[in-house]
């Protein structure tokens, strides 16, 4: 099989490439290698697509600016169709055959512990720009989007205190919705409530009813929802039909990460509360002239720009910043750089990189959906990345690669 005739089949684009495809040698000598790995198909392309856009975004508007250490960029695009198995074909290839010179990509925390092994063995720095369930400590990795630490410590007691004590859990059935759903659990506790139950749910899940008859006869105050993806849209769905929307309230971890309330009614979400670091009607200079870019790249008519997809953007903007301090793309060289207390101005605020947990400070904000808009009701600024900080110190030990788990 011809290299044009393996990319084709193997999902993997060279962004901006419209001539003859060159050697890859040939670009690696005058080009540096951006490595994407988000889901352009699949059940989580809801969420993958806005990412990819926003890196294409950051590295044209790198090369615009002159590129990075004299070279300009080129996005390698690789869609691993919500597989596992192609997020770590892809990965190796990335590392080892493509030489990338940073790698941004990820999802769910399941596709991120598939790629990260990888990068490091083969010592490809790693950018999940995803907001998580927290904990992950490795130095070749930097995870730049919001923690629980972050966003559910501020959306539960701002929910409790509008609607009650009484809190039932739904969650994804892996390490996101596990490990999260603790957090939930602390912060509920913490501020003197009570959690009925936590129902976990696989990705490919689409039938809740019974699980609504469960929360209806539970009669809890308000219900706190970290569902995934395109198939768990149906419990909203499913909630609204069965009439509960406007008998019990409901916060969420993930929701209108994928737009879920563009693709949903107002009958069927107004009202929901969420918490991210971004939210497209951020009142700021910078975001103003971000939006402006964006839909001149992209149209008119795109629809809400996402807090993962501004994670993306923030993220690639931070390791530029990094390579520009270290000068080299000396992996080392470039980590002292990137632990060195760097920070961005960011659409949605200053985003700094804490150098023990290569997590970000950044600010966070409640917002309700209202109308299919997602209007922001509270702000808090400069939050920390993590309570796992007190354990994880990349700068004191290096050699820590594991993810700390919250402990009940």
């Amino acid at each position: 099989m011809d290299r044009r005739s393996f990319i084709k089949a193997s999902g993997l684009t060279l962004a901006g490439t419209n001539g003859p495809l060159l050697p890859l040698a040939a670009l690696a000598a005058d080009e540096m290698l951006i490595g994407s790995i988000h889901d352009l198909s699949g059940g989580l392309d809801i969420y993958g697509k806005p990412m990819a856009d926003c890196l294409t975004l950051a590295v044209e508007e790198q090369n615009a600016a002159g590129g990075l250490l004299g070279k300009k960029l080129k996005l390698m695009s690789y869609d691993p169709q919500s597989n596992m198995q192609m997020y770590a074909q892809f990965a190796q290839q990335a590392a080892l055959k493509d030489k990338v010179a940073v790698l941004h990509g990820g999802i769910t925390s399941a596709s991120r512990e598939v790629i990260r092994p990888v990068l490091d063995r083969y010592r490809t720095v790693y950018f999940y720009n995803t907001q998580y369930e927290g904990g992950v400590c490795d130095r070749n990795t930097f995870c730049t989007g919001v923690t629980p630490a972050q966003t559910v410590a501020k959306l539960v007691p701002y929910a409790m205190s509008k609607w009650g004590k009484k809190v039932y859990v739904v969650a994804a059935d892996y390490n996101y919705g596990q490990i999260t759903s603790q957090w939930v659990k602390k912060f509920v506790q913490d501020n003197g409530g009570s959690v009925a139950s936590i129902d976990f749910f696989p990705l490919d899940v689409t039938n809740f009813g019974p699980t609504i008859s469960k929360i209806e006869a539970a009669k809890p105050d308000m219900v706190v929802s970290a569902l995934v993806g395109g198939a768990h849209i149906s419990f909203y769905r499913q909630w609204a039909a069965a009439g509960l929307q406007k008998k019990i309230p409901l916060a969420s971890t993930t929701f209108a990460g994928g737009n879920e309330h563009i693709v949903l009614s107002p009958a069927e979400t107004d009202g929901f509360l969420v918490s991210y670091n971004y939210f497209q009607n951020l009142d700021s200079p910078d975001n103003k002239a971000f939006k402006e870019r964006f839909y001149k790249r992209f149209g008119k008519d795109y629809p809400n720009i996402t807090e993962l997809a501004m994670g993306t953007y923030q993220g690639f903007k931070l390791w530029a910043e990094g390579v520009r301090k270290a000068g080299t793309l000396d992996r080392n060289k470039l980590l002292d750089a990137l632990e060195s207390g760097i920070s961005i101005q960011g659409p949605s605020g200053k985003v700094s990189l804490d150098p023990a947990t290569h997590h970000c400070v950044l600010n966070v904000s409640i917002a309700e959906v209202k109308n299919k808009q997602l209007e922001i009701v509270k702000t808090f600024e400069q939050q920390q990345p993590s309570d796992t900080s007190a354990v994880c110190n990349l700068v004191k030990n290096p050699k820590d690669n594991q993810q700390y788990v919250i402990k009940l």
